[in-house]
């Protein structure tokens, strides 16, 4: 049985996650990662100046993505991979395997950069540009939408974006979809923590290959964590109040 989490990498969802990993007990965390970002994570908790200096080798695009992440979390109050930070915390404290199911970053946003055509290039900067403005009211509708309105999503994509599509989105479902089959033959339960905007290809992947999963969206997430938080909060009131 596979159990797929959708996160946003600019979200704290701390607790809602814990809560997920005790309640279902996996025999195995796997994380949208792979083993070179992985390790720059890592590098970033311990050196952020050597994280730093490591950043300028990435693609430009990488970076750009990336540095979109970091605005947004500001907003939020986090910094961006707070999530698989806790899947990797937990399946070392819990002495659980983890597992890295996504492809080579670096190979492929060279690959993508190569297949891009001129006209596309461009739109991706105007809206790279565009998305630095982009407030946290924005971000929440958007959000909020997804679920019902996926499809609509991915058709812009398509539209608009075909090789970032083809190659960012498909691709990796694909690659990710693979990762998950081998892990579930080996193990009996699975949970994998994924991009929420991945959910919907993974999802129709696996329902093609006949394997059980079920899914915990992103929205679904948030709402655990807020009322985890709420709860702290009113707990540690009380307390405080009794100890006075």
């Amino acid at each position: 049985m596979i159990t797929i989490v959708g996160t946003g990498h600019v979200f704290n969802l701390s607790q809602a996650l814990l809560k997920v990993f005790d309640e279902k007990q996996p025999d195995i965390l796997c994380v949208e990662l792979d083993k070179q970002r992985y390790n720059a994570l890592m590098v970033k908790q311990t050196d952020p100046q050597k994280y730093k200096e490591h950043s300028k080798n990435l693609p430009f695009l990488y970076r750009i993505l990336a540095r979109f992440q970091e605005k947004i979390a500001e907003q939020y109050g986090v910094t961006p991979g707070e999530e698989m930070l806790t899947t990797i915390k937990y399946a070392q404290s819990h002495q659980i395997p983890l597992a890295f199911i996504d492809m080579n970053a670096q190979s492929l946003f060279a690959r993508l950069l190569k297949s891009m055509s001129l006209s596309e290039k461009i739109r991706l900067a105007v809206s790279s540009l565009g998305s630095f403005f982009i407030s946290k009211k924005h971000v929440e509708k958007e959000i909020n939408e997804f679920d019902e309105k996926s499809d609509k999503y991915i058709k812009y994509i398509s539209e608009k974006f075909p090789t970032i599509k083809r190659v960012l989105i498909d691709e990796r479902n694909q690659y990710m979809v693979e990762q998950l089959r081998v892990a579930n033959e080996q193990y009996e339960h699975v949970i994998a923590v994924v991009g929420d905007g991945h959910i919907p290809g993974i999802s129709n992947l696996l329902s093609k290959k006949s394997i059980d999963f079920e899914t915990i969206r992103l929205n679904e997430l948030r709402k655990q964590e807020d009322t985890i938080v709420s709860d702290i909060s009113s707990a540690s009131f009380s307390i405080k109040l009794k100890s006075n």
